[in-house]
C-alpha cells in the first residue's frame, strides 16, 4: 500500500487516441455506435467529429491512478462525469488527453482498519476539460 499525504501530485499520464485505437476498442467492447468512426454519422447527429467511446476516455483516466498505485487491486472506488467529447480526427496524430490527480483528503477504512485517499482527476484533450468530478478513491498505508 502507498503512504500518501493530502496535496500529492501523481505523476501526470498524456496519452494519444487514433482512429484504430476506437476501432480496437469498438471490438473489445461490442460498442459499435457510428459516432465512433463515421465522420458521416457524428456529423449528422450534430458532432463536432468521430469521438472516443466515453467509457475508453473513463478507463484512460482511471490509468494515472493505477499506474501510480503499487497493487492496481487497491483501487476500490472510481467515478467520472463527462463534460466535453474527446473529438479524434482521422489523421496521423490523433487526439492527445492529458491526464493528471492529486490527493484531495485521506479518511479511515471503517471496514479494514486501514486508511484511504481521494484522489482528483482532471482530463485535458487540448485545451477543453473531458471530465468533471473525477475521483478514485484508493486504499493507502
Amino acid at each position: 500500500m502507498k503512504s500518501v499525504e493530502a496535496g500529492t501530485e501523481l505523476p501526470p499520464l498524456t496519452i494519444t487516441v487514433r482512429r484504430e485505437d476506437l476501432v480496437r476498442y469498438a471490438g473489445a467492447s461490442g460498442d459499435f455506435n457510428p459516432i465512433h468512426w463515421s465522420d458521416r454519422m457524428a456529423a449528422a447527429l450534430g458532432l463536432p467529429g468521430v469521438i472516443a467511446h466515453g467509457m475508453l476516455t473513463m478507463a484512460n483516466a482511471a490509468r494515472v491512478v493505477t499506474d501510480w498505485l503499487d497493487d492496481p487491486a487497491d483501487l476500490v472506488e472510481y467515478g467520472v462525469r463527462f463534460t466535453k467529447f474527446v473529438v479524434v480526427p482521422d489523421d496521423d496524430k490523433g487526439a492527445t488527453v492529458t491526464f493528471s490527480a492529486k490527493v484531495d483528503k485521506l479518511t479511515d477504512d471503517k471496514v479494514t482498519g486501514g486508511g484511504l485517499a481521494e484522489i482528483d482527476i482532471t482530463a485535458f484533450a487540448g485545451e477543453e476539460k473531458v471530465l468533471g468530478r473525477a475521483r478514485a478513491v484508493v486504499r493507502v498505508a
